[in-house]
Parts: C-alpha cells; structure tokens; sequence
C-alpha cells in the first residue's frame, strides 16, 4: 500500500497512543527497510533490519510490559517536509504518567523518515535514552 509521509507519521502517532499495533507500524516498512535507534539503550539495537526483524523486534518489546509501566494521556506529532520529496522529519511527543517514577513526564522523540514508493525504507529515531530508561525502570 503506497503512504505518504503524513500518514506514516499518523500510524506512529496512533501506535504510541495504543490505538495500533506495533505489528501495524512493521507493516508501513519495505521487505528491506531499517529502523535505527540514533542514541540506543542498552536494550535496543543500533539498527533492526528487515520487515520481519522489526516486527520480532516490537513484539518481543510489547512484550517486555512498556504499556505497563507508563500510561499514555495524549500524544502529538508534527511532520516537516525536506526538499526530498521521499523524506521528511517527524516530531512526536507523549505526555502520561511513569509507574515507575510516580509522576507526570513528557517524551519527545524526533525521527527522519526515508520513503521509497509509499514504504519506510529508513527510519531514524533520535530520543533520548536517559529519561526513556527512567520511565521504564530499566
């Protein structure tokens, strides 16, 4: 299925919201398409290559209860457009309540998002692992 930039930032929108899963967001990638995480955790890799690594990748996190130790309250997401047609920057922000911490946060992450006929070829995600650890407890 071929998706503009627009409502590939809206699935991300939705998945960090729970209203998707993140088998949904493994689907907008190409057979070959790379996620990387530019500032990982130690609990995430570099990069996770391929459409079915993504989606092995998310389910093993879903799975690992993140839903569980954060309650999203409402989540926001910009998209800016570069002079490459196929590329864009993607702002998403959350705001909810840490189990962990027993207080309110907001998270903000920054993507970069390469397209190639519709699919997610590459996705960069730049947040920050400090406070993400934190939320979590890991």
């Amino acid at each position: 299925m071929t998706r503009t930039l627009e409502q590939i930032v809206e699935h991300v929108r939705r998945m960090v919201a729970g209203e998707e899963t993140h088998g949904q967001f493994a689907d907008l990638f190409a057979e070959d398409g790379v996620m990387a995480y530019r500032f990982p955790t130690h609990h995430q890799p570099p990069e996770i290559r391929g459409r079915e690594e993504i989606r092995a990748y998310f389910g093993k996190v879903r799975g690992a209860g993140v839903r569980e130790k954060i309650e999203v309250q409402s989540v926001e997401t910009r998209c800016w457009r570069t002079n490459d047609p196929d590329v864009a920057v993607a702002e998403t922000t959350h705001r909810g309540w840490s189990k962990v911490k027993q207080d309110y946060y907001t998270f903000t992450a920054v993507a970069i998002i390469h397209l190639r006929d519709g699919e997610v070829v590459r996705y960069d995600d730049y947040m920050n692992p400090l406070l993400l650890q934190e939320l979590l407890g890991v």
